[in-house]
Formats: structure tokens, C-alpha cells, sequence
């Protein structure tokens, strides 16, 4: 990875989207807080470029975040976006004011003048001079007044300072988020400040990261063992795939069954993984064990560390038994190290536990392992592609640690009620293949509600379970949109459900939003 991307992060809300844009250009990217950077560390990951992002401080406060000053004392191109164009205007010698005209939401960019960020060849330059740009603005405060050597190449209604440039130290700022899809052409502009500005190269593939990651690994175990918790997901999947072309033999896969996977999972999982790829592994039926401890429990939160706890006792169990192992494998992702050396981080209300094996490595007294912790979601579906993994296993929706359980909500998890929401989660995304709906979905999965309705079947009275299918569209699963099936659709999966899986007599769909709502209903 030569050609590497720095990005400042000041506190935004989308700064991930910016590292998605730049990885989607093919060159390798990473996030650091602005209170981490040392001209020492500027140099140690020796970028080719870096980019400024927003956050929600204002350049007029006390003690406001900024860039530490050797960003712009070594010659490299600095891009910065919203709060990064503030702190950059004020930081060399420019000015900003909080006005009454703010900007939040959509607005329009007129492009006033050329300059090296809007360059390009006419027929695939959206920002030529004399054009109109949708942009997406969030800020109170504006630049009034600009830095010795910048010039004004974008207005809007509400900044006058849209987009400078300062073309000798290839300095350029906007206040709007290209980064956003309600900037339409925003990929345009981190196309021409990364590739041509930068002049990276765009070679930064999966299949360099396989071989990169495969030989750190190598590098990192030696002759040493490591022990994965596999439960068929997306991330454990991948780790699992990975750490097998890496260390082979040395590598055990322990696959925990609580009981509350869905339809035929588990048996998907051992003959993916010990007849397709020959893995050794351990696959424990503990349904009985957490079906027990969860019995007459029907509080979520209670429900999650039940579960939880039972996972890390288990999977303890197994390690011993086939001797315990030097390293654990995890499937930790970028996001995740974004989130614990975020500055801005720290004590935040509980929405939900959220399930893991991060207990294990001080009980285990073993070293982690994590080949993923560089990556985004999707991109390690590329890599479990590039790996050989089925794409029914590496396409699959996001499915909670905690599994079925969290989707029978107020009630007793008991098998009876499992199998019931196994059968009508099956027949929902089996018509969701059918249609051709499955990559188009964020996540799709049913619930079974805690009431009985009336219905009539045969001319007889029934007193059934009613579920609810929900499905969202989502980026990252911070925030998500309900899917707009169309009428047909529902009325089709409600009748496959209704006549295939006795004690259901009515489906809902859920509509909800994130926020308010969120994904899962516990």
C-alpha cells in the first residue's frame, strides 16, 4: 500500500463515507482523530494526501479543534470539507463568522472559476465553470474572508466561499459534503483530488489486500495455534476463510449452536467449511443449555447477557478440549476502530448489547487476531469472494449474535415459538430471492409478535400468532430506510406464510424508520 490517503477527523457524522469514497477509487485510506496526529506519526504513515473532514465545533469557539500545523508545512494536497474548510481558512490567516443565513440540507453550488479539484476532460467533467451543482450543506458559521493565495472557484446562497482553491500549495476547501449521495457528483471531486492531485494510482485491490493480509498473518502466529468462534456471519465467515490459506492445520473453527439460528443454518455453516474447505472444526449443539437459561425470560437486555454469558462458557468449554490455543481470531472491522480511538467518544446511552466474544482473550489469556480490522463491510464481501466463499454466505443479510431470540419480542423464547419464526422467516426470503429483492435489502427478517389475533381458516375460528416482516434499505446500518415492496408482493408472501406455517393468521409490515426505530425490535 504506497499510495495512502490521511484523513483528519473533526467529529462528523459521515466521515466513514469520506474513507468509502476514497477505497472506492482503489487506494488504501485511514481515519485518524485530530488530536492523535503528530507531525511524527504525519510522517510514519507518509500519505500522498489528506483530507480534512466536517464535525460539529465551531472555528469561533474556545479551545475548537484543529489541524496540527505541520499538515500544511509539508507540501502535500489538503482537502478540506465543511468544519475542515473553517479550520483551514482560519488556521492560515483567512476568517469565519457565524451567520443567520445557515445552510442544512440541499442547496446549489454555482461553479465560478476553474481550478486543479474541477478540472477534467469536458465530457465527464460535471464541474465546469459556468455550471450548477446539487450539494448537500450542513453549517452555521461561513468563511468571510480567505487566506493569502485562495481564491473563490464555488458559491452558494449561504456561502460565498462554496469551494477555494489555492492552486500553488494545492490547497482546496469546500463547505458542502461531496462525500454524501445527495451530491450527485461529489465521487467526482475525490476522483480528482486522490487520482490526479494526489496522483495515487488506484491499485489497491482486494486480491493485494488477500496476499498482504495472508503473509501478516503468517508473520504474526508463526508456528502458533488460534482458535475462531464461527457462526456463519458475514465477518466470523471471512476470518475463518482467511486464517485457512494462511496457517491451515493450525487454525480451529468452534461453531456454537444456540438454538436460535435460522432455518438450516447450521448444517449450512459444517458443510460449507469442513467439506468445501476442509477446516477443522467444532460444532457444539448447546441448544438445551441456552434454551434453559433462557426460560421464562422475556426482558431483551436480559435476554442478550444471558446469552451472552452462555456463548462465552461454551465456547470456553471447547477451547480446553482440544487443548486451548495461543491466539483468538476475531472479526473486528474499521468501524469498529474508528469507534474506540474516536476523540470524540466516550459514555453514551445503551440502545442495545450488543453480542460478542470480547471477554474471551483475558479469561483465554490468548492474543488477538485480526485480519479485518482495515475494512468495511462490504469490502469483506469482496474478500470473501476472492477467497471462495459462496456468495449465498458471503452476500447474506446481517444476522444478530443473539439470533432469533431478539426477534420474538415480551416473550418466552421456547422451541415451539422458534419454529413457528424459522418457517415464516423462510418463506419471506425465499420470495425475496424469487423477486430478485435479495442485494437490493439492507436486511430482511421476521418477528413474531407477542399477541394472537382472530382469524378463520376453513370456516373455522382460529386464535393465531400475528408476525411482522420487516426489510430496510442502509449504506451502513447507522441509519435505514423501510424497503417500498409494492402491495402484490406483501399480499404474496402474507398468504405463503398464512398456509405453510401452522400458528400464524395474520402478517403485519413494518414500516419504521431508523430513527426512530431501529432495526431489530429488541
Amino acid at each position: 500500500m504506497t499510495d495512502r490517503i490521511l484523513i483528519i477527523d473533526f467529529g462528523s457524522q459521515v466521515t466513514q463515507l469520506i474513507a468509502r469514497r476514497v477505497r472506492e477509487l482503489g487506494v488504501y485510506c485511514e481515519i485518524h482523530p485530530f488530536n492523535k496526529v503528530t507531525e511524527a506519526s504525519l510522517k510514519a504513515f507518509g500519505p500522498r494526501g489528506i483530507i480534512l473532514s466536517g464535525g460539529p465545533a465551531s472555528v469561533l469557539d474556545i479551545d475548537t479543534p484543529k489541524a496540527p500545523e505541520a499538515v500544511f508545512n509539508m507540501g502535500l494536497p489538503v482537502l478540506g470539507i465543511c468544519y475542515g474548510q473553517q479550520t483551514m481558512v482560519a488556521q492560515l490567516g483567512g476568517k469565519v463568522e457565524s451567520h443567520d443565513h445557515r445552510e442544512f440540507g440541499r442547496a446549489f453550488v454555482d461553479v465560478t472559476d476553474n481550478c486543479g479539484l474541477f478540472d477534467g476532460p469536458p465530457l465527464d467533467n460535471p464541474w465546469k465553470k459556468g455550471e450548477r451543482q446539487q450539494v448537500w450543506m450542513s453549517h452555521g458559521d461561513r468563511v468571510v474572508a480567505l487566506p493569502s493565495g485562495f481564491k473563490v472557484v464555488g458559491v452558494s446562497e449561504g456561502a460565498p466561499f462554496a469551494a477555494i482553491a489555492d492552486e500553488t500549495r494545492r490547497f482546496y476547501a469546500v463547505q458542502f459534503h461531496p462525500e454524501v449521495v445527495h451530491t450527485p457528483n461529489g465521487a467526482a471531486l475525490y476522483r480528482r483530488f486522490v487520482r490526479d492531485i494526489c496522483g495515487c494510482s488506484g491499485d489497491w485491490t482486494m486480491g493485494a489486500f488477500k496476499a498482504q493480509a495472508i503473509e501478516a498473518v503468517r508473520k504474526q502466529v508463526g508456528k502458533g495455534r488460534v482458535i475462531c468462534g464461527l457462526s456463519g456471519g458475514v465477518d466470523s465467515s471471512v476470518v475463518a476463510a482467511l486464517l485457512h490459506e494462511a496457517i491451515g492445520d493450525q487454525l480451529t473453527c468452534v461453531l456454537v449452536d444456540h438454538g436460535l439460528m435460522r432455518l438450516g443454518e447450521t448444517e449450512q455453516v459444517v458443510k460449507v467449511f469442513r467439506d468445501r474447505f476442509n477446516v477443522k472444526l467444532v460444532a457444539r449443539d448447546a441448544s438445551d443449555l441456552f434454551l434453559g437459561k433462557l426460560a421464562g425470560e422475556t426482558d431483551p437486555e436480559k435476554k442478550r447477557k444471558i446469552i451472552g454469558a452462555t456463548f462465552i462458557d461454551v465456547f470456553e468449554e471447547e477451547a480446553k478440549k482440544i487443548g486451548g490455543a495461543d491466539f483468538l481470531a476475531q472479526g473486528t472491522l474499521y468501524p469498529d476502530v474508528i469507534e474506540s480511538v474516536s476523540f470524540h467518544g466516550g459514555p453514551s446511552v445503551t440502545i442495545k448489547s450488543h453480542h460478542n466474544v470480547g471477554g474471551l482473550p483475558a479469561r483465554m489469556n490468548m492474543k488477538l487476531v485480526e485480519p479485518l480490522r482495515e475494512l468495511f463491510k462490504d469490502e469483506v464481501r469482496v474478500l470473501g469472494r476472492e477467497l471462495g466463499l459462496p456468495d449465498e454466505m458471503v452476500g447474506r443479510h446481517p444476522f444478530p449474535g443473539p439470533g432469533l431470540a431478539i426477534r420474538i419480542p415480551g416473550q418466552e423464547i421456547t422451541r415451539e415459538r422458534l419454529d413457528i419464526l424459522r418457517k415464516a422467516d423462510a418463506v419471506y426470503l425465499d420470495e425475496i430471492r424469487k423477486a430478485g429483492l435479495y442485494d437490493a435489502i439492507w436486511q430482511a427478517f421476521t418477528v413474531l409478535l407477542p399477541v394472537r389475533t382472530v382469524g378463520v381458516m376453513g370456516d373455522g375460528r382460529t386464535y393465531d400468532y400475528a408476525v411482522a416482516l420487516r426489510a430496510v434499505t442502509s449504506t451502513d446500518g447507522m441509519t435505514a430506510d423501510f424497503y417500498p415492496y409494492d402491495m402484490a408482493f406483501l399480499g404474496r408472501v402474507a398468504n405463503r406464510i398464512i398456509n405453510e406455517v401452522k400458528g400464524v393468521n395474520r402478517v403485519t409490515y413494518d414500516v419504521t424508520s431508523k430513527p426512530p426505530g431501529t432495526i431489530e425490535w429488541e
